[in-house]
This record gives C-alpha cells, sequence and structure tokens, in this order.
C-alpha cells in the first residue's frame, strides 16, 4: 500500500468516526485524585527527581548512612531549594518497615503525594514545525512496564502519556523507579473513555496509530505525518476492538516469526523512535 493510499483511507475512516461518535466534552477525568495520607518513592533517580519538581508535595526523605554520604553533592543542592527538608538517616529496618518487601530502594525514599492529573488540552496541543508524540495505553496494567513506558516517552520527546482511570496501575513507588525519574517530566493523562480521548485527539489534529502485531502494514511503511497518537494495548489481549475502531490506521513491527511478540514497553520504545526520527 502506498503512503498517500494510507493516508487517503485513514482520512475517510477519521471522517467516518467522527460523524458515528462525536464528541461532547472533554474525556478528561475532571476530579483530581483522591487524598492520600501519601506515597513511597525510592530509588535514587526516581527520588531525586521528585525533589526537584515543583510540583511535588514533599513530606519526608529518609536516606542510610552510606547513601547519605554517596549522594552528599544532589542532597546538598536539594536542601538549597528545600530549606525545610532535613534528610533522615535512617536504618534498614526503618525502610523494611516503610517500604513494600521488595522494593530496590537504593538507601533513599521519599514520602510525598501523587501528582496532580494533567489534562489533553493543557499539555497536547500540537506545535506546528516540531513533531508532536503522544502515548495512549488501552488497559496495560503492569506498573514496571508502564514506568518503562513513560521513561521511553520522555527519551524521545512525547508530550504526554494517556491512560483510563480503570484498568490502569496508579501512582506507586515501583512504576516511578521504573520510570527512573521521567514520571516527574511526562505528563500523565488519566480519562474516563478511552475512545473519547481518541476522538478528540483526532480534532486536536492527531494521527491515531495503533500497533498490532496482526496489522497488514509495518511501521516504517506508514505516514501519518507529525503529529501521532500512538496506541499501545496490553500483552497477549493486544488493543480492544473498540480502541482499534477509533484508530485511523494499525502497523506492526517487522519482527522475526522466530518470536511471537514483544514486552510491550521494547516496542513502545521502537514505535517511539520510528515516529520522532
Amino acid at each position: 500500500m502506498s503512503k498517500n493510499k494510507n493516508r487517503k483511507q485513514a482520512q475517510n475512516k477519521r471522517t467516518k468516526n467522527s460523524s458515528a461518535n462525536p464528541t461532547s466534552g472533554s474525556a478528561t477525568r475532571e476530579q483530581s485524585k483522591p487524598s492520600q495520607q501519601g506515597l513511597w518513592l525510592h530509588g535514587k533517580h526516581a527520588v531525586m527527581a521528585a525533589l526537584e519538581n515543583p510540583m511535588r508535595k514533599i513530606k519526608r526523605l529518609m536516606v542510610t548512612k552510606r547513601s547519605h554520604d554517596q549522594y552528599q553533592e544532589g542532597l546538598t543542592k536539594i536542601h538549597l531549594q528545600h530549606r525545610a527538608l532535613h534528610p533522615e538517616i535512617a536504618t534498614i529496618e526503618v525502610f523494611d518497615k516503610n517500604l513494600p518487601n521488595d522494593a530496590v530502594h537504593q538507601g533513599i525514599a521519599l514520602l510525598t503525594e501523587p501528582l496532580p492529573d494533567a489534562h489533553m488540552d493543557e499539555c497536547c496541543t500540537i506545535i506546528k514545525g516540531e513533531k508532536n508524540l503522544v502515548i495512549i495505553l488501552d488497559q496495560v496494567t503492569d506498573p514496571h512496564n508502564v514506568g518503562a513506558i513513560i521513561r521511553s516517552a520522555a527519551a524521545f520527546g512525547a508530550k504526554a502519556i494517556i491512560t483510563t482511570d480503570r484498568h490502569s496501575p496508579p501512582e506507586s513507588g515501583v512504576l516511578a523507579k521504573s520510570a527512573s525519574g521521567a514520571l516527574e517530566a511526562l505528563p500523565w493523562v488519566r480519562v474516563t473513555n478511552l475512545s473519547r480521548a481518541l476522538d478528540q485527539l483526532a480534532t486536536m489534529g492527531y494521527w491515531r496509530v495503533g500497533l498490532d502485531g496482526q496489522a497488514k502494514q509495518i511501521i516504517e511503511e506508514a505516514d501519518f505525518g507529525d503529529n501521532i497518537a500512538l496506541v499501545l494495548g496490553a500483552e497477549g489481549k493486544g488493543i480492544r476492538k473498540g480502541t482499534a475502531d477509533h484508530c485511523d490506521g494499525l502497523v506492526k513491527l517487522p519482527i522475526s516469526r522466530a518470536i511471537e511478540s514483544l514486552n510491550v514497553s521494547n516496542a513502545a520504545a521502537i514505535a517511539l523512535y520510528v515516529f520522532s526520527a
């Protein structure tokens, strides 16, 4: 299929979907996250990035004696920004009491609150002359995968990541550590209705491209322009039919027949590289 024909077919599909599914208002959740006692982040990159984020509400910072000496330069810089914040020298037993059993904390942990939700109309506005990339996750529930996708999305200059309220992991220490600091850099939009959000992105000027192992077209052959909303589904299930129906096109990665599929975070990184090039 030629690139021009591909774009023409996608345009016809966009027009059909727009007529059949008119959007009424934003799909973004209006309410902010419910109040929580606190969220523990752990690991050097996740904690240091959170401390440098002015959007974070800092409650408590714990470090081991060894890590305090190791991270002294960074902690001194943080202290100049948060003069009321004094790191608490804590034992491993105190870390174990506050963090999950399998937390790889690297001797540093931060008690904070979840970040406020971002909104599509604020962070997904298209800038002409630039590559505009947005990531949409369709029921990807594993926090390690979501964190890794956030990290790749930030690395390749994506504007935001969009997930649903339900069937998506909440902000957590595990997710933040997998994101390696990128959680503080990439806006996270949560919506109640993914199909309506995709229609809103189309109205904003994005081409909605789903990554599907069964697609006929290889990703390098697709030409959807510079404004891409990349849709990724959960491993095993993939993109749901209702979600795929709101995409302008489906593409696949040209992997060997010896391997059935890639981990969704690895597939996301490859697709992001292609669309950001």
